[in-house]
């Protein structure tokens, strides 16, 4: 029997400026989101859609929550083989399509981490790790929308980046 978690979130508009959804301008799309025994995350709609552009909006979550994910799950992946990794950042950018009924999708996610390991002759190795953390990664393997990774891991004393 495969195991399974329970995650639960508390999400509360906070956006009734007085007359409720009585008209699309007239109500805001700021919320608060609060799990148990974590900071609060107050959030809002993308300023295209009226939302406070101050705040992190459902896409900008999405693509955080697919970022880190594999970093997570790659990171791990690099501990179990002995890789040492001393930095990881990810400039990850998605497309979003709208439809003229009002609906949309993300068509696209691209993750770029860039990654630095101690061990130079490990770079190879580490590189193809980023497949395994893609397979592996709870959220992207829930998506529909593709999900690419343009990885580079360059080793701390040097080395010629691995791409």
């Amino acid at each position: 029997m495969a195991k399974t978690h329970e995650y639960a979130a508390c999400l509360t508009w906070n956006g009734n400026l007085g007359a409720g959804t009585s008209t699309y301008a007239g109500y805001g799309r700021d919320y608060t989101v609060v799990i148990e025994g974590k900071p609060e995350l107050r959030g809002s709609a993308d300023p295209m859609f009226r939302g406070s552009a101050e705040l992190p909006n459902p896409e900008d979550l999405f693509i955080t929550s697919l970022s880190a994910c594999h970093m997570l799950t790659y990171l791990a992946l690099c501990a179990k083989k002995g890789i040492s990794v001393v930095s990881y950042k990810d400039d990850a950018r998605g497309t979003l399509e709208l439809t003229p009924d009002g609906g949309g999708k993300f068509i696209d996610v691209t993750l770029n981490p860039l990654v630095m390991i101690t061990d130079g002759a490990k770079q190879a190795e580490a590189m193809a790790l980023h497949e395994d953390a893609h397979r592996l990664c709870f959220i992207a393997a829930s998506c529909s929308a593709p999900i690419r990774h343009n990885a580079v891991v360059k080793a701390a004393a040097g080395g010629e980046p691995q791409q």
